[in-house]
């Protein structure tokens, strides 16, 4: 393993990155292999991708093998929840991105020879992952050394992780191989012809200040424009693309919270004033506040000035072992006791030896060094050549360990205590997150007086007894109205918050409720006007500090939402374009703009430098069929009335200046970098659109 953690902490963020670009080749590689298995069709299908079923078992398998990848990387041996989460859904690009790609792969002949795979792993210039993996701290460039002797680690433990994890690595080199392939193709084949870059061009070197008359959509009455049941109807059928959805839940729930009692508060005060003497009679207020305290003991030394008002006066006026308190803030009680007084300074100037430590396996070789280099530096050692040729803090290694002044605060905890609690040119060695320290202080600046407190902070929380109090309110709610009838009488009634949600299958939570993906889940097998059960049978949700109960008050299944759903809207938009063609009925056949301005009972707007890519007006807002409009036009022209998104215009193009440039091969080159940036997405998105991906996931998590 200890050849595995070195490569693994040479990884850093370049791993990372190409986690995410080759989507799990290595864990997903046999889900495109295996036919046979990813076929079954029956209730455990995950999924159904070009055609092919894949099986929750088997991707369940893919997700554990790239946690147990992800563990070795890292160093860990457990995850959270949300890296959890992350790991499930980059299994799944790459499971779709993989079955998805691989017949286009073997169409187009797209494969990685063994002899070009040698090559990206031992070349002349291997792929940017071996780079990554085995770059040398010093030089920058592959540690060939290292790399050829993992190899032969791995080939012979075949059993080992190493292996396993060289697998997976060689399998990122050519996914991502295959797909940089397949995007060069596609490049090839962008071309900009010589009058689509003329014609771009000029709309670039045209600029049009402009002259304007317009009547806002506002200016008629909506109930003077009748929209009938027939031109919905009508209008739904031409747009109906437009209405697709997702199945969706929506919810109507009341939260439940769990807060701390005055019986509950009272237990807490009487707790702190029974433990105040003993407190003040302990020779350890440190050991004692990490024994009896919901805050460990912080061993800041802090000015006057830093201290809150109600204890500044008290810290500075007593001495060591007087007590403050108790007394709240926030949602706890406390007591403060002085630990003592020291004269420190505002800043130091210092230098440091950095050693850094990726995993627990490098602590004793890190601290040896370290023990050495003391020695050495003690015996007369030359701190700035030592720093040089070992501090892996490259900002400060060529600087001979050199960091400067720097005030309190400005370092990580440990260093920093030991940088303003150190004396002068004394070695001193520090742990930190980043590793094992060897630091000196060289200079302090002024000194004042500061103070080290020992605080007991007791939280105020709901007890047992209130937690339990709180479940049996929201067990009586939630008994008494089981429909959606009765549960909106008795919101109204008891005179409680409802919430309204809309969850969709794939959610992981509902917004504002803590853990709640398994109230998503239930949503979407409750039956509509009924309260929502957990998978337990029970009627509450118990997310966070909060019991919640909820009603399923609609359901939309997957497909075209109603007309019904969707009237206001449409009416809106038939309206708004019965609206439009009534201005441009009063406004056609117009060319003084003042005219037709006083008749319209408005006034002659302007803007500056409008041109083809301009998407707003100035005055106008977000108008860009204006906008195109507008340079569209010659000077002095005067155009038909436009319906635009805010009402109807009339423009007029007051002035026309039009640029000198004529590079046209730098237009080309421009216009086809920027399809380049494009082209890759949108063609991967529309093979996976063509995949006809059937996503169940939500069945399961």
């Amino acid at each position: 393993m200890a050849t595995l953690e070195k490569i693994r902490n040479r990884a850093g963020i370049g791993i990372t990155i190409f986690i995410g670009l080759a989507l799990a080749a290595f864990v997903l590689g046999d889900a495109v292999k295996s036919g046979s298995s990813i076929m079954r069709g029956s209730q455990q299908e995950i999924a159904k991708i070009a055609g092919k079923s894949v099986d929750y078992k088997e991707f369940q398998k893919k997700v554990d093998d790239l946690t147990d990848i992800y563990k070795l990387n890292s160093g860990s041996t457990s995850i959270d929840q949300k890296t959890t989460e992350q790991i499930r859904e980059q299994t799944w690009n790459g499971l779709v991105r993989n079955i998805t790609m691989k017949d286009i792969y073997e169409s187009l002949g797209i494969a990685v020879s063994s002899n070009e795979l040698f090559d990206l792993v031992q070349g002349e210039n291997p792929h940017a992952i071996i780079k990554s993996l085995f770059r040398d701290q010093k030089t920058g460039n592959v540690n060939r050394q290292a790399l050829i002797q993992f190899l032969k680690y791995q080939q012979t433990n075949s059993s080992g992780p190493e292996h396993n994890y060289w697998l997976y690595v060689e399998n990122q080199i050519q996914e991502e191989r295959c797909f940089t392939k397949y995007n060069n193709l596609l490049l090839k084949g962008i071309y900009t012809t010589g009058d689509e870059a003329r014609f771009s061009l000029e709309g670039k070197n045209k600029k049009v200040n402009i002259e304007f008359v317009g009547k806002p959509f506002t200016a008629i009455s909506d109930s003077t424009v009748k929209v009938s049941a027939d031109e919905i109807e009508k209008y739904y059928d031409a747009h109906k693309e437009k209405y697709k959805q997702e199945a969706s839940r929506e919810l109507e729930y009341v939260l439940f919270p769990v807060i701390a009692s005055k019986n509950d508060e009272d237990k807490v005060i009487k707790w702190i004033n029974d433990i105040k003497p003993e407190f003040a009679a302990v020779e350890d207020p440190a050991a004692y506040v990490n024994v009896n305290s919901d805050k460990q003991f912080d061993a800041t030394f802090l000015k006057k000035s830093e201290l809150p008002s109600n204890l500044s006066e008290f810290a500075f006026t007593g001495k060591a072992g007087d007590i403050y308190g108790p007394y709240k803030e926030g949602q706890s009680w406390k007591l403060t006791k002085i630990q003592k007084f020291e004269e420190m300074p505002d800043s130091v100037n210092a230098r440091h030896i950095l050693i850094h430590v990726s995993s627990q396996a490098e602590v004793a070789k890190a601290k040896s060094t370290v023990d050495s280099l003391k020695r050495v530096l003690t015996l007369g050692g030359d701190f700035a050549a030592l720093a040089r040729k070992y501090s892996t803090d490259e900002g400060s290694a060529v600087k001979g360990g050199e960091l400067g002044w720097f005030k309190r605060g400005a370092m990580v905890k440990p260093f920093d205590e030991a940088a303003f609690s150190g004396k002068i040119n004394e070695y001193q060695i520090v742990n930190s997150q980043f590793g094992i320290h060897l630091l000196q202080v060289t200079k302090r600046g002024n000194t004042t007086l500061n103070v080290q407190l020992a605080t007991i902070v007791r939280n105020i929380e709901p007890s047992s007894q209130t937690y339990q109090q709180t479940y049996s309110v929201a067990s009586k709610f939630a008994s008494e109205n089981r429909d959606l009838k009765a549960f909106r009488a008795a919101v109204t009634s008891q005179g409680l918050n409802k919430r309204l949600a809309t969850v969709f299958e794939a959610d992981k939570e509902v917004a504002g409720l803590e853990n709640s993906r398994l109230l998503v889940r239930a949503a979407f097998k409750a039956d509509l006007g009924q309260t929502v059960l957990s998978s337990e049978g029970t009627a509450i949700f118990e997310l966070g500090s909060q019991f919640v109960v909820a009603q399923l008050s609609n359901i939309q299944e997957k497909g075209y939402s109603s007309i019904s759903t969707n009237k206001p809207t449409i009416e809106m938009v038939i309206r708004k374009d019965k609206k439009a063609e009534q201005l441009k009925e009063k406004m056609a056949g117009k060319t003084d703009l003042p005219s037709l301005a006083s008749a319209m009972g408005t006034t002659v707007g302007q803007a500056q430098d409008i041109n083809f890519e301009s998407y707003s007006i100035p005055g106008l807002g977000i108008e860009p069929a204006v906008a195109g409009i507008a340079s569209a036009l010659e000077q002095g022209a005067v155009s038909k009335p436009v319906a635009g998104a805010n009402g109807v215009y009339v423009v007029k193009a007051a002035s026309v200046t039009k640029g000198s440039s004529t590079d046209i091969a730098s237009e080309k080159f421009q216009n086809k970098m920027a399809l380049s940036y494009r082209v890759t997405a949108q063609a991967f998105e529309a093979l996976r659109e063509n995949a006809e991906v059937v996503d169940k996931r939500a069945k399961f998590y």
